[in-house]
């Protein structure tokens, strides 16, 4: 996820596995919702993750569509519901002026330099991200896209099969 002059960029590889085995190759792991209004993504379990998109847009649609309210709602209700308390999933979402990481321990955060990056190529996407923000002119979606390049070819987790959303100004 990375924010440049106002266009918001979030991208994900398609790779599923289960345990060793590779299941899928191109899943879509990032989606528009409220509307367009709101890009999300997520690192984690499939199912778990649907579950939570689809309570997420329910809790964008009652927050009319205050991202942070929805995030922090979402966030408490995963914590301390029986059922969503065992989702295994991290969640990313960010409008055209918050970035937001959503986890199931309570956590809603919002990086500094709107950077952020889940899962097993989350450290390689981040790291190749900053660097690319720092050393080049990139726009957002090309930065989304070389650093899962770049997680892909040290990540076995990670494959090439790269989808990308953008909201723009």
């Amino acid at each position: 996820m990375k924010e440049v002059d106002g266009v918001v960029a979030i991208g994900s590889d398609g790779q599923v596995t289960l345990g060793t085995t590779v299941l899928k190759h191109g899943a879509a792991k990032v989606r528009r919702l409220a509307g367009g209004r709101v890009v999300a993504g997520f690192a984690g379990s499939v199912a778990d993750a649907l579950a939570l998109f689809t309570r997420f847009e329910a809790k964008l649609e009652e927050y009319g569509h205050n991202l942070e309210r929805a995030a922090v709602e979402l966030a408490r209700d995963w914590r301390t519901d029986k059922v969503l308390r065992n989702l295994e999933a991290l969640l990313v979402a960010a409008d055209r002026t918050t970035t937001l990481l959503v986890s199931g321990t309570g956590e809603v955060l919002s990086p500094d330099d709107h950077v952020v990056a889940v899962g097993s190529g989350g450290p390689c996407a981040l790291a190749a991200a900053r660097a690319l923000v720092a050393h080049t002119a990139l726009p957002a979606a090309a930065v989304v896209r070389e650093s899962l390049v770049i997680a892909a070819a040290i990540d076995i987790y990670t494959n090439d099969h790269i989808t990308i959303e953008e909201l723009g100004p």
